[in-house]
């Protein structure tokens, strides 16, 4: 009867690890998810900027963060130079990112 006591024990810390690990790795794919949409939306903002695409910078900033999930909390255009700032959810926290694009000085 002990080793059963032993072995239930180790299998609920191991199911606790194992359950702390998935939300852990969640968060950071979360995290990552918002940075792409905040690297894809200054893309699109300094694309648009530059004339190598058609429309407002930042309001294709916006319809690039939208597709991916997020919302666009600011967006600055100065020259070809695009700098956005998303954010997005994850459970009850918010997370935030931002990205600079344009040309090479």
């Amino acid at each position: 009867m002990p080793g059963t006591v032993l072995a239930a024990g180790v299998v609920g810390f191991a199911a606790s690890v194992a359950v702390g690990l998935c939300a852990v790795t969640a968060a950071a794919v979360a995290s990552q998810r918002i940075a792409g949409a905040a690297d894809a939306a200054a893309l699109a903002a300094a694309d648009t900027a530059s004339g190598a695409a058609s429309g407002i910078a930042c309001d294709r900033a916006a319809e690039i963060a939208d597709a991916a999930g997020a919302r666009v909390v600011s967006c600055e255009v100065d020259g070809l130079i695009a700098t956005v700032s998303v954010a997005g959810s994850f459970g009850v926290s918010d997370l935030t990112a931002w990205a600079r694009a344009g040309p090479q000085p």
